[in-house]
């Protein structure tokens, strides 16, 4: 399967401001990504067929639209299994879900079919004189730094947006027929297992722990696919100085003559990092004189609003990421600090909910693993912690052993509540825990009552001055339909509490 009937084969078209016309290309997965990629390449000449699995109504509805506009789908399992056999391909470009190990990737790179992800086809087609990348992944906190980034470059007069693994997908920012100055680019692991080339300007790597072993095969590969996010940058290579992965992925990275290596940290910092010092956020790194200067950009009371008893470690630690990334563009102090004076945080993550009789209710269901659960609960100095879902085999009693000393109490959602329970036993013997009766949660009404009932036994174990804090350290996948019905059926518990004690 070559590209005879198309001319010059993809992998050897010329980029950037790569032509994709006449090329032959199956898009795999019809998500958000998989419908840019068909709508930006049809646009532009390519003939494409988009197989998914899932025959919904969403996924039909999405395909009409694009059939009037030449390009086929073909919805259900049997098109997902392998390639196509009724026509050739030159390319495969593939959804971030798809595992490396399905048969039909496989099958296409046995046959010689370049496999890229949304990123680096995008990475291919922008034109020469596109816009500026900076890259943010790790395993906790991409969302909050690329958004906070995306505020800073916005107060600097660019225009700028947030996207890849939040909001607009890379290939339309990229592609976007008005130009962005600046792209906030948001990488999973598993965008970055299929980008060969970001080509960031500037990128960061926020922290690497334990997390989608399953699809990557073990921590090592995991840390390998979110060290490619560095690979060719061109000014700023920056890293945690607290966790020592981030600095060895900069230190095998492939970048550009002139790359600097820009440390973050929560304490003072040295020359080429970024800190904190007597309260204030502060750049050792892109001043004339780094070794005798350095510049004040924001103040912590600038980050008051972003938690209950104002922004915890981890915030800061993203704002700091973000300011790095921003000064590399070459932002002023002034923008870094009216961008986070102007920024809220998005749904679902330490987002304060409600003030019931001096009790913070505060939903964070978007920290989903224990790494994240230990930055949320690292904000709040007294907790009642509504913690439990799948923990998909990770490690909790760790984390419970590290935040035992804040904890008023603790509520258990989940199936299997036995991972919180028996570390619970061990590190908080004392502390008051109330497991949810798992019931029904088959319909809305079921998971409704589910949280309503963690809520009152929450509302029963805190104390003026207390926060309650839904960081389930776990997926929601065993009761809920996602993190997000989670939150929300968790706020409108906390909304009918208000309610009935106002």
């Amino acid at each position: 399967m070559t590209a005879a009937a198309s001319g010059i084969p993809a992998e050897q078209r010329a980029w950037p401001g790569m032509d994709v016309a006449g090329l032959r290309i199956l898009v795999t997965g019809f998500g958000v990504s998989g419908y840019a990629v068909a709508d930006q390449t049809m646009q532009r000449g390519a003939r494409v067929l988009v197989v998914d699995g899932a025959d919904t109504p969403e996924n039909r509805e999405k395909a009409q639209i694009l059939e009037v506009l030449g390009v086929e789908v073909r919805l259900g399992a049997e098109h997902t299994r392998a390639l196509p056999t009724d026509r050739e391909f030159d390319l495969v470009v593939t959804s971030p879900g798809w595992r490396p190990e399905q048969p039909l990737l496989v099958q296409a790179q046995q046959a010689g079919i370049p496999v890229w992800g949304e990123i680096e086809l995008a990475r291919r087609m922008q034109a020469v004189d596109g816009p500026a990348w900076l890259g943010i992944t790790g395993t906790n906190g991409k969302t909050t730094a690329v958004t906070i980034l995306e505020s800073i470059l916005q107060h600097a007069g660019l225009r700028a947006v947030a996207c890849g693994n939040v909001g607009l997908p890379v290939i339309e920012a990229a592609l976007d027929p008005e130009g962005f100055d600046v792209l906030a680019v948001e990488l999973s692991s598993f965008q970055l297992h299929r980008t060969e080339h970001p080509g960031c300007e500037s990128a960061v790597v926020l922290n690497v722990s334990d997390d989608h072993l399953d699809w990557h095969g073990s921590a090592e590969a995991y840390a390998r696919d979110k060290g490619r996010i560095y690979e060719g940058v061109e000014r700023a290579c920056v890293y945690s100085i607290a966790d020592p992965t981030t600095r060895r992925l900069v230190e095998q990275a492939d970048v550009l003559d002139g790359a600097r290596a820009i440390g973050i940290t929560l304490g003072s910092p040295g020359p080429s990092e970024l800190g904190v010092v007597d309260g204030m956020l502060v750049d050792r790194a892109f001043v004339p004189d780094r070794h005798r200067q350095a510049a004040e950009l924001a103040t912590l009371e600038d980050l008051a609003h972003l938690g209950p008893h104002g922004a915890g470690p981890h915030i800061v630690l993203d704002a700091l990421a973000a300011a790095a990334l921003a000064r590399a563009h070459g932002v002023e102090q002034s923008a870094v600090r009216d961008g986070l004076r102007a920024y809220r945080l998005g749904r679902h993550r330490a987002e304060l909910v409600a003030r019931i009789d001096d009790v913070a209710w505060v939903d964070d269901t978007k920290a989903t693993n224990p790494a994240a659960a230990r930055a949320s609960l690292a904000a709040a100095e007294k907790v009642v912690w509504i913690a439990g879902g799948d923990t998909k085999g990770a490690d909790v009693d760790s984390l419970v052993q590290a935040v035992a000393g804040r904890l008023s109490g603790a509520v258990l959602l989940g199936v299997d509540a036995a991972p919180f329970t028996e570390a619970l036993a061990r590190h908080a013997p004392d502390l008051p825990v109330v497991r949810v009766d798992p019931g029904d949660t088959g319909d809305a009404a079921g998971r409704s009552d589910l949280m309503e009932q963690a809520v009152q036994a929450a509302h029963s174990l805190a104390s003026a001055g207390d926060v309650v804090l839904l960081a389930p350290a776990a997926a929601s996948i065993d009761q809920f339909r996602n993190y997000a019905e989670r939150g929300e059926l968790f706020a409108a518990a906390v909304t009918r509490l208000a309610g009935a004690n106002g």
